[in-house]
């Protein structure tokens, strides 16, 4: 797989997984800050294949998607937060 990764390179509804850095680069994070999403639980969905971490470009695509806005005013349909700890509610 190369080293860079882009929409158009991955056909949509494809069944392709990327790696933590690929599919970091696929979202424009970096590797380290999908690793501390995955900590948190505040990223996207991801499977563990051994001791592979394999994120699926559709779940990919539909975190992302979360933080869609048409302006600061808008309130989305979801929210992709940040990698921190957050809180658990009571």
């Amino acid at each position: 797989m190369p080293d860079r990764v882009s929409h158009e390179a991955v056909p949509k509804g494809s069944a392709a997984f990327l790696r933590t850095a690929q599919a970091a680069d696929y979202v424009g994070l970096s590797p380290r800050t999908m690793e501390k999403h995955r900590t948190y639980g505040t990223g996207p969905v991801y499977r563990k294949l051994g001791n592979r971490v394999l994120y699926a470009i559709e779940d990919l695509d539909a975190w992302s998607a979360q933080g869609i806005r048409r302006s600061t005013s808008d309130p989305g349909v979801g929210t992709v937060y940040s990698a921190k700890r957050r809180e658990r509610p009571i």
